[in-house]
């Protein structure tokens, strides 16, 4: 194996992505080096260029990418359960050594997971993230999920609405027959929402998106679809009929735009509980103390320590969930010129013009 690869780097903030050579690092006793056949491409990663969320970039020039799918080069001397060979999916993290947009990367084998006959790499890079970020903001109970990330102050004191997981006893039952609201269905953190909250038996689960995406949300779990155009309170007002007037105690926002953290917080019932998955910017004006409504946010990485024990339960269960269909990926579109093609495919989720689909880079075919 050459001792370099090609890396996609952003050289400076608010500078350049420009493919470029990096050493491929070599595994610690724990980790695996992982040949990085699909990667994943998130809104975080235009977000980082300049913007609060470029605390966590440490040094430049960074390598990006949080999802990755791939082959497995090289096993850490104490790794035990994968072999060179193994298909894997994983999550990335915002050191160059263990970030996806390049060639070759490493991570921790604890928080891997083999990809079924039934998944493509390309499918499986489309799942990380996402399904990370639904998990851990409902089921992580590591008390130290109220501490900032990498030096980022999270928006307030709850990083996790700490249900009871559906690998635990009462995880499906706790919430059985009771109404969910998923904001921004169709994103690739509200599918991962909509399964979850199947998963945990809620009814009905109510989502918005645009009308052409219901069928793929039916699909998922979702039971009756709003249009995401709609004003706040004609959505406000449809909610009562399609719980039946039941109380609607869990709301998720997966876009969490200003508009729609208004309408979390106005949606979900008094002691009721929202999840924001950016930080927290609800009008002051929206909030009564005797509501006594939980707002969450949430790091969605299991790299993060506080994350670390909720994503080595997640990984252990993900390979028989997606063999199940339990857990279904994202729908993919392939991105031309392996890393070349991922400065476009960013641009155009900064623009708004990606719905309903995971945009996937293949970095062994970079020019």
């Amino acid at each position: 194996m050459s001792a370099t690869q090609k890396a996609l780097y952003l050289t400076a903030r608010a500078g350049q992505w420009v493919v470029g050579e990096a050493p491929i690092p070599r595994p610690g006793p724990k980790d695996v080096l992982v040949k990085v056949i699909s990667a994943g491409l998130n809104p975080l990663d235009w977000k980082l260029v300049d913007s609060q969320f470029s605390a966590f970039i440490k040094s430049y020039p960074f390598i990006s990418g949080t999802d990755g799918a791939g082959i497995l080069e090289e096993v850490g001397a104490d790794v035990t359960t994968l072999v060179k060979g193994d298909k894997i999916l994983f999550q990335g993290f915002f050191v160059n050594e263990s970030a996806t947009f390049q060639q070759y990367c490493l991570v921790p084998a604890a928080i891997t997971a083999k990809i079924p006959d039934n998944i493509s790499f390309d499918q499986a890079a489309s799942v990380p993230l996402g399904l990370a970020t639904v998990v851990l903001a409902l089921y992580n109970h590591d008390p130290n999920t109220d501490k900032s990330a990498l030096g980022l102050r999270l928006p307030d004191t709850h990083r996790s609405l700490r249900f009871t997981p559906p690998w635990a006893e009462g995880g499906t039952s706790q919430f059985a027959g009771k109404p969910a609201f998923i904001i921004g269905g169709a994103s690739s953190v509200g599918q991962y929402a909509l399964q979850i909250a199947k998963l945990a038996n809620f009814s009905p689960i109510i989502t918005t998106a645009s009308p052409r995406n219901g069928s793929l949300l039916t699909s998922l779990g979702a039971t009756h679809i709003l249009d995401r155009t709609l004003p706040t309170s004609a959505i406000l007002a449809e909610l009562p009929k399609l719980t039946a007037g039941n109380p609607l105690e869990f709301v998720f926002d997966a876009i969490a735009s200003a508009d729609t953290q208004a309408l979390a917080y106005q949606a979900v019932a008094p002691g009721g509980s929202v999840v924001v998955v950016l930080p927290e910017n609800i009008p002051a004006a929206l909030k009564k103390p005797e509501d006594k409504k939980k707002v969450s946010g949430v790091a969605g990485n299991v790299h993060f320590p506080q994350n670390r024990k909720c994503g080595e339960e997640l990984f252990a269960r993900l390979t028989e969930w997606l063999e199940k269909g339990i857990i279904k990926p994202n729908k993919v579109e392939v991105l031309p010129d392996g890393l070349a093609g991922v400065p476009e495919g960013l641009a155009r989720l900064e623009a708004g013009k990606v719905s309903g689909t995971k945009l996937i880079a293949r970095p062994q075919e970079t020019p």
